[in-house]
């Protein structure tokens, strides 16, 4: 066998399958900063979201004891009516 025939063989084989293997690295690299990335993301998403429900759970908490409260002093207010009346009468 030529060696031009065996660099001819090389150059049309080798380069196309050389610059491939190029690419596949490049892409596997792409493709694994991007699920880095993308996990990231996911971590922030539910730190925000944790957070987000804290202060709903809590909101909830100080609405719950307001009306509690509210609901006592009427209550309150509504047995000293009664009272009044039954003194009245």
């Amino acid at each position: 066998m030529d060696w031009t025939k065996i660099s001819e063989i090389i150059t049309n084989q080798g380069f196309p399958i050389a610059l491939s293997v190029f690419l596949i690295f490049r892409i596997d690299r792409f493709m694994q900063e991007l699920v880095t990335t993308q996990k990231e993301g996911y971590q922030q998403i539910f730190k925000q979201v944790s957070m987000v429900q804290k202060t709903l759970n809590k909101l909830n908490q100080q609405n719950r004891d307001y009306y509690t409260l509210f609901c006592t002093e009427i209550q309150r207010e509504l047995a000293g009516i009664k009272a009044g009346i039954r003194e009245a009468s």
